[in-house]
């Protein structure tokens, strides 16, 4: 009975560290990264579309993106979507490709990217907990129900924490090891 019931609260913590880690890639560093260009959504074809859909990304070298457009008639609207982002990136358009030069960060940037990551790190820590906290509710409900013995209930409560204790820690490696990469000149 425990074991899928572990399995489902599992794979939810497994979902949350998922999202940080996608939430940690779309944070600019100093290098040339694809993944900066995860959330952008270019307004192509009368809808609003993933810029992934509309063009190729590449990384030619650790300071430049090329963004190829796969339509010429598209590359303005990808202009418009880097400009209104939060990634402070000039484009520059050269025929169907967009080249966007990722300038070095000054410390006061890195330190403000570093908050920006604790908080998205903090963000993911309380989820995991979330997680913990409606599993622990179903523990009680089966108690209350007579499902479990007050020893099945103490067992999982300690399994729910050693979870909880190991996605957790996993969200403290992604982030001192993002903010590492920040910090790094």
């Amino acid at each position: 009975m425990t074991d899928p019931f572990f399995k489902d609260v599992e794979a939810r913590m497994s979902k949350c560290v998922d999202a940080c880690r996608s939430e940690f890639a779309s944070i600019r560093t100093g290098r040339a990264n694809p993944a900066l260009l995860d959330r952008l959504h270019v307004e192509a074809y009368g809808q609003e579309m993933p810029l992934k859909q509309v063009a190729s990304i590449s990384t030619p070298d650790a300071r430049s993106i090329i963004i190829g457009a796969w339509d010429k008639n598209v590359v303005s609207e990808i202009k418009k979507a880097i400009e209104k982002s939060d990634l402070g990136l000039t484009p520059n358009i050269d025929g169907s490709n967009i080249r966007l030069v990722i300038p070095p960060l000054t410390e006061e940037r890195r330190k403000e990217l570093v908050k920006v990551l604790k908080k998205k790190a903090e963000d993911s820590r309380i989820a995991i907990r979330n997680v913990r906290h409606h599993a622990h509710d179903d523990v009680k409900a089966q108690l209350k129900r007579g499902e479990i013995t007050e020893d099945d209930n103490k067992q999982m409560t300690d399994q729910l924490q050693k979870l909880t204790d190991r996605y957790t820690k996993e969200i403290d490696v992604l982030s001192a090891a993002k903010e590492k990469e920040i910090m790094e000149v």
